[in-house]
């Protein structure tokens, strides 16, 4: 059993940043894919990014070049740097584990999801 916690959410103006972050409970972590996924009110999921177990790193189009995904195995953590962020962006973030390792952008690869931070995007 894996638990998430996700913090770093907040108001920010266009243009600027912010930097989330997923604690996971368990000993295992290093062996999980890990991902972020997005959503607002009356739409599915949607990928932003993800890396594996080993560091392979996969991205939304949306946010390449905008976001980096990285892991901390020391400390359980996985973290979302949010950079040039668009009001587009906006939305409820949710961390996610994936026990196969990989990074996945399928949100049903995943297997256990943290209570979402929300990212708000001023114009």
């Amino acid at each position: 059993q894996v638990q998430l916690v996700e913090s770093g959410g907040g108001l920010v103006q266009a243009g600027g940043s912010l930097r989330l972050s997923c604690a996971a409970s368990g000993r295992t972590f290093r062996n999980y894919g890990m991902g972020w996924f997005r959503q607002v009110p009356g739409k599915e999921r949607e990928f932003v990014a993800a890396i594996s177990w080993s560091g392979k790193l996969y991205y939304a189009d949306s946010v390449k070049g905008r976001f980096t995904i990285s892991r901390d195995n020391a400390k359980n953590t996985v973290y979302l740097q949010m950079n040039t962020l668009k009001p587009e962006d906006t939305a409820v973030y949710y961390c996610a584990a994936d026990s196969s390792g990989s990074s996945s952008s399928f949100f049903r690869e995943y297997d256990y999801w943290g209570q979402g931070t929300q990212v708000t995007v001023s114009s």
